[in-house]
């Protein structure tokens, strides 16, 4: 009996393994979200690999991907901001011999379709723009800390926009956007570009702008190593700078 009980162990250990090899676990932060799920019925398709999704957005608290990582939640590839990605390499959770920057980001607005788009091509027509707005979507994440913390006081405008300005902590700022909640929405173009029933407007002015480099890296804990070395190849491959730069992001050339 105890050695048909340590057989079914063994089996299903086996069998448990077998499938983590054929699965590729991916945490992508929003800004890269649009493109890893574009690149995925291709990965799939060339490697034979699945890609289980475990995350499409950087996230908050307990379920940001920078605590789940820490928590030792099996991950293969692991896709954020830059500075986020250093630290969990510093600390050892990423594969420093992995971690490779595969984009810029930068922020944009958008309207609902069909609406009227404002003028945000200099830095006053975008102050106005946010004077003149009934409501304001914007990410809880990186974009939004940036416009609340920063670009508003730096416009003059905080004290206005405050009482108006929507911090989304579930979804796109974009969907508020598209449901008529708020007038206008900020966030990573990649992100807003991914949302139907919405206009994407433009970026905002250079002199406002604020350009974030997004990183991948292979979880040092990888359940499936040499699937995550691919699913990066791919990523930074001719094909998978075209998808991101399709989606709104700007690729970085592989090293």
């Amino acid at each position: 009996m105890k050695y048909a009980v340590a057989t079914l162990i063994a089996v299903s250990l086996v069998a448990t393994a077998a499938t983590q090899a054929r699965e590729v676990r991916v945490m992508s932060a929003g800004a890269t979200a649009p493109a890893y799920l574009q690149l995925v019925p291709a990965f799939e398709s060339k490697t034979k690999q699945k890609a289980v999704t475990l995350a499409t957005s950087t996230g908050l608290g307990a379920q940001a991907i920078v605590a789940r990582v820490r928590a030792g939640e099996p991950v293969d590839v692991v896709l954020i901001a830059s500075n986020v990605m250093d630290d969990l390499v510093k600390d050892g959770l990423i594969r420093k011999d992995s971690r490779i920057d595969i984009a810029r980001s930068s922020i944009g607005m958008a309207v609902r379709a069909g609406a009227r788009r404002p003028d945000i091509t200099t830095v006053e027509g975008l102050k106005q723009t946010i004077l003149n707005a009934r409501s304001i979507a914007v990410s809880s994440q990186i974009s939004g800390i940036y416009l609340t913390n920063e670009l508003f006081p730096k416009l003059g405008v905080a004290e206005q926009a405050a009482p108006k300005t929507i911090k989304v902590e579930k979804g796109v700022a974009g969907d508020l956007v598209a449901s008529g909640e708020a007038e206008i929405a900020f966030q990573q173009i990649s992100e807003l570009r991914a949302v139907k029933g919405i206009d994407y407007v433009g970026p905002l002015p250079a002199a406002a702008q604020r350009v974030s480099v997004f990183s991948a890296g292979i979880a040092s804990k990888a359940p499936n190593p040499a699937g995550a070395k691919a699913f990066l190849e791919m990523l930074m491959s001719a094909d998978g700078r075209r998808v991101m730069q399709q989606t709104g992001l700007d690729p970085l050339a592989p090293r």
